[in-house]
């Protein structure tokens, strides 16, 4: 059964889903951590919160999203997994490797975070199934995260012990 275009089958709605609640689960996470920052005395707590909310919860949110309306091909299967298997892991190395004073660990979280950014790149490419502002500002996105990664990156390792 071919698609109609502009109509994408049940299915392939399922990555978007996904992506959307990791995203409002990192959210609800920063919000717990951030709440849990004062009372403990948390070192790393509120940049963790900021971490959690702003890269897992709303980049990974509006990427994985946005690129199920812009990917011109279905949008499931190995793909959708690999992005979110890689951005998760990615974040879950940057706040543990952080947490811990470990800067190394940081890089490979940042080297995972790249990998998902090249995945997402590609899912979308160049043959996006809409034209205008939103490919283009998608793309920008993608580029402001990745230029971001070396720079935080050099400041883990800056603030390593």
């Amino acid at each position: 059964m071919g698609e109609t275009p502009g109509l994408r089958p049940a299915g392939s709605r399922k990555g978007a889903i996904a992506f959307g609640a990791v995203a409002l689960m990192c959210v609800v996470a920063g919000g717990l951590v951030a709440a849990v920052t004062g009372p403990l005395h948390l070192e790393h707590g509120s940049w963790a919160a900021a971490y959690l909310v702003l890269v897992g919860g709303v980049a990974q949110g509006a990427l994985g999203i946005v690129q199920y309306f812009l990917a011109a091909q279905r949008f499931v299967g190995w793909r959708v997994i690999a992005e979110l298997v890689a951005w998760n892991g990615a974040s879950a190395a940057v706040i543990g490797g952080t947490l811990v004073g470990n800067p190394w660990v940081v890089d490979a979280g940042g080297a995972m975070l790249v990998v998902s950014l090249a995945l997402m790149f590609r899912t979308v490419h160049w043959r996006s199934a809409m034209s205008g502002w939103v490919p283009w500002g998608y793309r920008a996105l993608l580029l402001v995260i990745a230029v971001s990664i070396p720079i935080g990156l050099v400041l883990a390792h800056f603030r390593a012990p």
